[in-house]
């Protein structure tokens, strides 16, 4: 008896370890720098089949809801999250895309954490199938709404974070939040950072996601619905202004200007 009770003791041990480096490292806010998912089809809800959510019920996900509110709304979490102190649910969607995806499917997970006193707080979505799908795609018709909003306003130079934003920036997007909030009926929204051409390209990309992410995180405590909002970064793929090198460097970083961009586009019906 003492030897099985110890092989238990033990499958346990290394259970709850499995499950721990499977999870994100989630600060007490709610909030994480690198977000981990399960296996997309290591789903443990529905036959790992996942399912399909309307545009309704992920226009409804805001930040300070409760578990019991997003149960209601988007059903129980598809993956198994462990036993105690959970703070992380994560789902397996998929989309009818006509044109697009698997059998006109695109499929997604989309990630919620939670803070230490259970609000849901942050929200991440991964693209499965096609790797490379914009989540959650957009659906159906309706008019798209792009906002062009200059990083140089939105931030201090060369940084990303939330404590890093001007007023100016919290100003623009504080009236960006108001205009979304204002279509009758949201179904995507897209989020891109991009920075222009100097430095590192590998130092550019990270830079231009965690621009978007900042963006994305700012705009749901503004009260944008958060379930159909993903970011991105394009780092100094696509400019939108060409400098010559043979500028002096005060004169070049001020050409590259527009290209130090964040992009939100915005598809629903109905106009502010």
């Amino acid at each position: 008896m003492k030897q099985m009770m110890k092989k238990t003791a033990v499958l346990l041990t290394l259970a709850m370890l499995a499950a721990c480096a499977t999870k994100s490292d989630v600060k007490p806010d709610g909030t994480t720098d690198e977000p981990v998912f399960p296996k997309p089809y290591s789903v443990t809800f529905n036959k790992d089949r996942g399912t399909f959510p309307t545009t309704d019920e992920l226009s409804n996900v805001k930040a300070g809801m409760t578990k019991d509110q997003l149960y209601k709304l988007l059903g129980r979490p598809h993956y198994d999250e462990g036993m105690f102190d959970v703070r992380e649910w994560d789902y397996l969607f998929h989309f009818h895309t006509p044109g697009q995806g698997t059998d006109n499917v695109t499929t997604c997970q989309f990630k919620v954490i939670y803070d230490n006193k259970k609000f849901a707080r942050s929200f991440f979505w991964k693209a499965v199938d096609p790797v490379d799908a914009v989540c959650p795609p957009s659906v159906g018709n309706q008019n798209t709404e792009r906002f062009s909003l200059s990083a140089d306003a939105l931030f201090v130079f060369d940084k990303s974070g939330a404590g890093d934003m001007n007023a100016e920036g919290k100003a623009r997007l504080d009236e960006l939040a108001e205009k979304i909030k204002q279509f009758d009926r949201l179904k995507a929204i897209r989020i891109t950072g991009h920075t222009d051409r100097l430095g590192d390209a590998g130092y550019n990309q990270i830079l231009s996601e965690r621009r978007a992410e900042t963006v994305r995180r700012y705009l749901i405590q503004r009260g944008v619905p958060a379930g159909i909002m993903s970011a991105q970064g394009e780092g100094e793929r696509r400019p939108v202004e060409n400098c010559s090198n043979a500028l002096g460097r005060t004169e070049l970083v001020s050409c590259l200007q527009p290209n130090r961009r964040v992009e939100v586009e915005v598809d629903g019906s109905g106009r502010y």
